[in-house]
């Protein structure tokens, strides 16, 4: 077994040499992730299979509260203007028929996240990582951005607050 750094649209492996291909938490990373589904479909032997587990920004929150609703909307266009898609997972059983993928099943889990869980903040620690790139586009300014970021917290730290930030899905399918 060897461990290949490359770009996952063009793999440069030869084609239908592997029994497996999958990704996890890449595509909802990427801009095309179409292309990335046939590259795993080239790099199938006939009969071999096909996995992707990727997350679905969900960023639901209740009660609600419109600084989370804001600083999601937010992290869903800055995905957009990188070229990704922060909705992704929803389509995973879309991308592995469009490369020509059969028997194709999915899955979808999420968890509430109590006080504490490292996924709870995750939409607000996305957004100060994603800070520069937010302002940059003119999404929102710092202040706004200040001022969301401590409203959803305080909400966030409410034990009462039910955080579901992310789905994940997970499809399989098989190459004929």
């Amino acid at each position: 077994m060897a461990i290949v750094h490359g770009d996952a649209r063009r793999t440069s492996l030869p084609s239908a040499t592997f029994d497996l291909a999958h990704t996890r938490l890449v595509l909802t990373n990427i801009s095309n992730p179409e292309q990335v589904a046939h590259e795993m479909a080239r790099l199938l032997k006939p009969e071999g299979h096909a996995a992707a587990l990727e997350v679905d920004l969900l960023g639901l929150c209740y009660p609600p509260h419109p600084a989370w609703e804001r600083l999601t909307d937010l992290l869903t266009a800055v995905s957009r203007c990188r070229g990704a898609d922060a909705h992704v997972g929803r389509r995973l059983p879309e991308l592995l028929r469009g490369a020509g993928l059969t028997d194709i099943g999915v899955e979808a889990r999420t968890e509430v996240c109590p006080p504490g869980h490292p996924q709870r903040t995750v939409i607000t620690d996305l957004i100060d990582h994603s800070r520069s790139k937010i302002v940059q586009t003119g999404l929102a300014d710092d202040a706004e951005l200040d001022s969301l970021l401590a409203a959803a917290r305080r909400h966030l730290a409410a034990p009462s607050t039910i955080v579901l930030p992310v789905i994940y899905f997970l499809a399989w399918a098989r190459k004929p």
